[in-house]
């Protein structure tokens, strides 16, 4: 290749061969002008691995190069590449300098591929407006040359700034005709760009699944190509914060810190975005660390904009830290106003604290000046941000007085945080989701809370508890290669127990493992929803609760309030603080941990006694006088739903259940009994008397499938789960607190994930799982679950009955004979279990592992 135009493409096509060729070159004998090309590339290619001084050197000769060839637009053309460099090495001012001295030099076509650099730079430096400026004179001068690769950089770079401008539409355009210039040339790895870009376009447009989509296919696209972009480890933190997947977002932005090395201004960026990801993951101080390594950096390039982004994260994570003093309201406020007049993407959350922390102080007019200007800003731009515009719409007006207009605006704020919810298929970011509308909630139930409005109360409540758990219309996944993932990760998991068993290593396979789960992770993330809008909550809960009563518990402010529900009769009482209760829990829980191993100590009957009234006035407090011997529905906050209420003295001999949500209750009662295919009984592996009990049970119905042995195997029970009226599964479980949907149940042939359950069409209405901590999942904000409950709910699910506590074996089989039992004469699953749980023996065992189940819905 002696081209010197041909191998200056290649660089952004094909950058390994491109590099080949140059150092082919550079120790040939070759004219000068061809010399300067060579290292220019050279420089290029080792830019992007940032050896920012090698890049530099090689720059210098090729400058020192083009003067011996004479050719004028060579010199200049080379001096833009070193002024580009210069900045992206940190030298900020000397390589705008060079940038504005190359500009000045040229003309025609040059001057548009010069322009285009130095707007690549403005743009890095926040300096849009002026960026956008050099852009448009560009594009037409490049257009007009013909010039049909550096029009498509162009257009790519304008693209960026359109988008951060919120001009989404002329921005796709843009992409658009640059994705075709680019094909048309073979720029292969601008190409993977574009499709990199397509991430932003749909993350502007709050289409979080194809942003994650389009981000996984460019990595894959860089990775084909051998080259490493730090921008798409900054843009994939910023989806996962968005997502809620904090902790996830501070280990990619780590992780690609610790592989910069000398990469100067993009570690500077990656500093930044595990700044954020830290303050969102509740971890101030590293948050604090690392916004500091960022703003030094930033200052030393002269990046105002940046620098004033990382000092908005210093300042919310000492006001997360507790210092919401004086001097954190004065730099609040300053922050506020410099990142608005920047156009920063952070002004509204900025005036947001800003605001809080005058009205915490006093300083209404100041107060209402900020949040008056976040809830502008809030509502501009990608839907998902809505919610924060209406939260600052609604602490504006309560800090005026203005309680009706507050509570408006807080239900706007719910709509716009549940549609946005609701456009997510992945229930894992579902369920974050729900963080955008927990404060939204809580304003309206303080304001209950003071008016003592059990039935306000009530209403805020349901408005913002467990909306994830409605169903949602999927786009199903690629499920075939889900599904081989899937069982790749059994096999693994598999292997791992024999090496564990045997002793032997188990490095490798731990590593396959993590991989494979990162894999599915990322697979079922991109999965989106047809659904237009969230689900009503229905407004008439006291209308359809029959002959139930309910006890809804809140946790407000660290309080526990309980507001009991009957058709005629609401009342609101206060419990007392959650932090007791949620000790209480923790005690009952080990108290029965102990007791299931067996070898009870002498009084362990009385001991749970005694556990049960304290657990019982921890939870309910005074409420449990409207206990009045109807059947039960308990919905407990996300922090209290590993519960053993069975414990309570109120609710024995008393059919009860529990639920996520009245609104999720009343979904279950309603939904139309389907044509499904009857009885599933399951055994897994390893599980004392589990043969004998399926038997048992199995004798009591018609023809139900069983499934034991080695035929328990994932293909089979899924087939046989999917649809079934109802379904028993004995086999030993695993809650993963680390990532709850990759609890699973062990079978024949390893395990079964949660998110396996997940690929089921329709989940069995009516499901027991008989053994280990099947009943546990993890709190999430806007009193969420996520386990097995969080996909299975969904799926169909009316009823579930399972354990919050590992249990007996032994002990297990005629509980589940009885309440099988009680089943097939017609009770429902908390009928069941009451009249099986009341007639355990006097063994401190059998009435521990009878009190650790507990049944969920109607």
């Amino acid at each position: 290749m002696s081209d010197g135009d041909e191998l200056l493409r290649l660089v952004f096509s094909r950058p390994v061969e491109a590099l080949a060729e140059a150092e082919r070159l550079i120790a040939g004998d070759v004219p000068a002008a061809l010399a300067s090309v060579a290292h220019q590339v050279r420089a290029m290619v080792v830019r992007e691995d940032g050896r920012f001084a090698e890049a530099i050197k090689d720059l210098r000769l090729a400058v020192r190069l083009a003067r011996v060839s004479g050719d004028r637009e060579r010199i200049v053309d080379v001096q833009a590449t070193l002024g580009l460099t210069l900045a992206r090495g940190g030298r900020t001012a000397a390589g705008l300098a060079a940038l504005d001295a190359a500009v000045a030099a040229s003309t025609g076509r040059l001057a548009g591929r010069v322009l285009m650099r130095r707007a690549h730079h403005l743009a890095t430096m926040g300096r849009r407006s002026e960026a956008l400026a050099d852009l448009n004179r560009a594009i037409p001068v490049l257009r007009r040359a013909g010039d049909v690769v550096w029009e498509a950089r162009a257009r790519s770079c304008r693209f960026e700034v359109r988008v951060a401008f919120g001009q989404v539409r002329l921005a796709a355009r843009d992409l658009d005709l640059a994705a075709r210039l680019f094909a048309q040339a073979g720029q292969e790895l601008e190409l993977a760009t574009i499709v990199h870009n397509r991430a932003d376009l749909a993350f502007a447009g709050g289409d979080l699944p194809a942003a994650l989509a389009q981000l996984d296919e460019a990595e894959s696209a860089y990775a084909r190509l051998g080259s490493y972009i730090p921008d798409l480890v900054f843009d994939r933190c910023k989806v996962l914060l968005v997502a809620g997947l904090a902790h996830e977002a501070l280990a990619a932005a780590d992780a690609g810190i610790a592989r910069l090395e000398g990469r100067t201004s993009d570690k500077a960026e990656l500093f930044f975005a595990a700044a954020r990801a830290a303050q969102a993951a509740g971890r101030p101080a590293d948050a604090v660390e690392r916004a500091r390594s960022a703003r030094d950096l930033f200052d030393a390039q002269r990046r105002p904009w940046w620098s004033a982004r990382a000092a908005f994260v210093l300042v919310q994570s000492r006001y997360d830290a507790g210092r919401q003093d004086r001097r954190t309201q004065a730099m609040a406020a300053r922050i506020a106003d410099r990142l608005d007049a920047l156009h920063a993407e952070e002004a509204a959350a900025a005036h947001l604290l800003a605001g809080r922390l005058a009205a915490a102080h006093g300083q209404l007019a100041a107060a209402d000046r900020h949040l008056a200007r976040a809830a502008r800003l809030g509502r501009r731009g990608p839907a998902f941000g809505h919610a924060a515009g209406w939260l600052a719409t609604a602490l504006r007006a309560d800090t005026r007085g203005a309680t009706a207009a507050a509570l408006t605006a807080c239900r706007r704020g719910l709509t716009a945080a549940a549609d946005h919810q609701h456009r997510l298929g992945a229930v894992e970011l579902r369920i974050h989701a729900a963080a955008y509308g927990t404060e939204l909630a809580a304003i309206g139930q303080r304001h209950a809370v003071r008016r003592d409005d059990a039935r306000m109360l009530l209403r805020w409540s349901e408005r913002w508890r467990a909306g994830a758990l409605a169903p949602a219309p999927m786009r199903p996944a690629d499920d075939l290669a889900l599904a081989g993932d899937l069982g790749a990760l059994r096999r693994v998991m598999t292997r791992i127990d024999a090496a564990r068993a045997a002793g032997s290593p188990t490095s490798q396979l731990e590593h396959d493992r993590r991989r494979l789960e990162s894999v599915i992770r990322s697979r079922t993330r991109r999965a989106g929803t047809d659904a237009a809008s969230a689900p009503d909550q229905p407004d008439d809960v006291l209308g359809r609760l029959d002959d139930h009563l309910l006890v809804e518990l809140v946790a407000l402010d660290g309080v526990l309030h309980a507001v009991t529900a009957r058709r005629g009769r609401i009342r609101l009482h206060v419990v007392g603080p959650v932090a007791a209760a949620v000790r209480e829990v923790e005690l009952a829980r080990f108290m029965l941990r102990r007791l299931v191993r067996g070898n009870p100590p002498a009084g362990a009957l009385a001991r749970v006694e005694q556990a049960g009234r304290l657990l019982q006035a921890a939870l309910l407090g005074p409420a449990v006088s409207d206990l009045d011997g109807r059947p039960v529905v308990i919905a407990p906050p996300g922090s209290l739903h590993a519960v053993p209420w069975a414990m309570l003295p109120a609710l024995r001999g008393v059919p009860w259940s529990v639920t996520p949500s009245a609104a999720v209750w009343l979904r279950a009662r309603q939904r139309p009994p389907a044509a499904d295919r009857g009885v599933v009984i399951v055994v897994g592996p390893g599980l004392t008397g589990a043969e004998a009990e399926a038997k048992e049970i199995a004798d009591g119905y018609g023809r139900p499938i069983v499934l034991a042995d080695g035929g328990a195997t994932s293909t089979r029970v899924l087939a046989a789960l999917d649809g079934a009226r109802t379904a028993h599964v004995a086999a030993h479980g695993v809650f993963r607190a680390d990532n709850p949907l990759f609890s699973s149940l062990r079978l024949a042939d390893g395990p079964l994930t949660v998110y396996d359950l997940g690929r089921m069409r329709r989940a069995p209405r009516h499901l027991i799982l008989s053994s280990c901590e099947s009943g546990m999942a993890a709190p999430m904000a806007g009193d969420e679950l996520l386990g097995m409950i969080s996909v299975l709910v969904p799926l169909g699910t009316a009823s579930l009955l399972a354990s919050v506590v590992p249990v007996n074996d032994a002990r297990t089989t005629p509980l589940m004979v009885d309440v099988h039992a009680g089943l097939r004469a017609g009770q429902g699953f908390g009928a069941a279990l009451a009249g099986a749980r009341g007639r355990a023996d006097a063994d401190p065992v059998a009435v521990a592992t009878a009190l650790a189940f507990v049944a969920l819905g109607h």
